[in-house]
């Protein structure tokens, strides 16, 4: 690989179509997509400091670099991209990519990231930012700090473990979805999606739980959750309790307690849908 030291880049496609580049301490000022069409590119201690740097890119490797909030979309369509110890300043940072791993990043403003990307790994990742990882598919996530609304909306094969999620209408309309060992705040969790599994979890929503086909809960706690599982069917293992239950359409849900539970036979059959109180 030909390597480059300590060098300043400036204007549009600065290195343009570049292959089998190491680039060390290296500054890309103003100029829109310095990287474009790369391939084969390993980078450390870098900032980027405007729009676009790695667009149509392959075989991407970053470490100890730096996006500012001015390199705000910039990487999309980018296929093979590992970025370590790194800190993302930028908004809608990736767009339908694929073959992503993320491990130990600061993303501090990530608004509209991640959208339609493929094959993504995610560890020791702290974020900032609503609609994070709107329809991605095949997704694991392992030490994942959000702080931002409507996450993995549209989301397919999805696995999270010991993570915290503070994130008002995460995993709506998301398919196969596995949770585990972690924590979620947020009002409306999980509509209309199909196979949720909660395992280990610990969850605070308002009418959280609704509107879900096939939704499954192992060993969770329910903490300030009111008006769950309207409309779903729920294979449901509560420990504590649930503050309320409204309206489930079947299966069995188990509780140390329940609250208040409101069954409407003018809405749901009762009958399709086993309370059981635990000892």
């Amino acid at each position: 690989m030909e390597k480059r030291e300590n060098k300043v880049y400036t204007g549009e496609r600065a290195l343009f179509f570049g292959r089998d580049l190491a680039l060390y301490n290296c500054v890309f000022e103003d100029g829109e997509s310095p990287l474009k069409q790369s391939e084969n590119v390993f980078l450390s201690n870098c900032v980027f400091a405007w729009k676009y740097p790695l667009w149509y890119s392959k075989n991407i490797e970053v470490k100890n670099c730096s996006l500012k909030e001015t390199a705000r979309s910039g990487i999309w369509y980018t296929d093979g991209i590992k970025i370590e110890d790194s800190v993302i300043d930028a908004p809608k940072t990736f767009r339908r990519s694929n073959n992503i791993t993320l491990k130990k990043v600061e993303m501090n403003k990530a608004q509209e990231t991640l959208w339609s990307c493929k094959n993504l790994k995610i560890e020791d990742v702290r974020a900032v930012g609503d609609y994070f990882a709107m329809n991605t598919e095949n997704v694991e996530v392992e030490r994942f700090h959000l702080d931002g609304n409507y996450c993995f909306d549209g989301a397919k094969n999805v696995r999270v473990k010991n993570s915290y999620l503070n994130s008002k209408d995460s995993f709506w309309n998301t398919t196969d979805v596995v949770v585990e060992d972690s924590v979620i705040i947020g009002e409306y969790l999980g509509w209309n999606s199909k196979n949720l599994t909660l395992i280990n979890c610990e969850i605070e929503s308002l009418q959280g739980l609704c509107y879900i086909e096939n939704l499954k809960l192992i060993n969770c706690k329910l903490k300030n959750t009111t008006l769950a599982f309207e409309y779903c069917s729920v294979d449901a293992d509560i420990s504590g309790k649930v503050d309320s239950v409204l309206n489930p359409t079947s299966g069995i849900i188990r509780a140390d307690e329940i609250g208040e539970l409101i069954l409407q036979p003018d809405r749901i059959d009762p009958t399709k849908t086993k309370i059981i109180i635990k000892e």
